[in-house]
């Protein structure tokens, strides 16, 4: 049986007060202790909300690291430092980073890896665009991301994944995937795993990310190939996401 996850990604959203804040309002609520319940916050507040989340069942992570330990990286943070704060998963390969910031398959590759090693579990995300889908290539553009991630992954490690499948016309746009198209390339990412890997496709928990929010989690997550969402706007409000964790 595989443990739903719900991670909100805050993106470039709060300032360490308001990441504390954020916080405590969702600490004031019970949560479903079935569900792993992740944040994903901005560099400068992962410490303090180290700190703020305490005791609680609360999972930490980053939203971006560089695959190497030290170096002329300006701007850049290192797993080793990530580590030392104490977090648990790091966003790896979001389709932001994609189109704003060069990331390409092979460097999301080299993320994963370097995170792995330094027992930072990752989530990586793979996703195609309208006119990717419009032109019936959505699950050839899929297929390839998940390919390229994986390679010289061992499967001893697959139980440390998350996949979150974000297709990136429905991100921040108030558009979402229906749950049938959500769940169909869900199902498809998880069959691509087992192309890879023989028997080890159910290890390996997938997400669905894209205008996820409280009116459409349940729907979602009585899907058969979807184990959680990695969620954005709807995380930045307390009750928002209490909401999606206790769906």
């Amino acid at each position: 049986m595989r443990t739903p996850i719900i991670a909100g990604n805050w993106k470039m959203n709060n300032t360490i007060a308001e990441a504390i804040k954020l916080i405590e309002e969702i600490k004031t609520n019970s949560l479903n202790n079935d569900v792993e319940a992740v944040v994903c916050v901005p560099f400068t507040a992962l410490t303090d909300v180290k700190r703020a989340i305490g005791e609680s069942n609360i999972k930490l992570g980053a939203q971006n690291m560089h695959w190497e330990e030290n170096g002329a990286f300006t701007g850049e943070i290192s797993p080793s430092m990530l580590n030392e704060i104490g977090i648990h998963y790091c966003i790896i390969g979001h389709s932001e980073r994609r189109q704003y910031f060069n990331e390409t398959d092979e460097t999301v590759n080299k993320k994963i890896k370097s995170a792995l090693s330094h027992d930072i579990k990752p989530i990586v995300c793979v996703g195609e665009t309208l006119e990717e889908r419009e032109a019936n290539k959505a699950e050839e553009i899929v297929k390839n991301q998940v390919i390229k991630a994986f390679e010289g992954i061992d499967s001893k490690d697959l139980e440390k994944f998350v996949i979150a499948y974000e297709p990136i016309w429905a991100i921040g746009t108030g558009k979402t995937a229906s749950s049938e198209d959500a769940n169909a390339m869900c199902k498809f990412i998880r069959e691509t795993i087992g192309e890879l890997y023989d028997d080890k496709k159910d290890i390996v928990r997938i997400q669905y990310g894209g205008s996820v929010k409280p009116g459409n989690i349940k729907e979602l997550m009585e899907k058969s190939d979807i184990d959680g969402a990695l969620v954005g706007g709807a995380s930045l409000k307390a009750d928002d996401f209490v909401k999606l964790v206790n769906y």
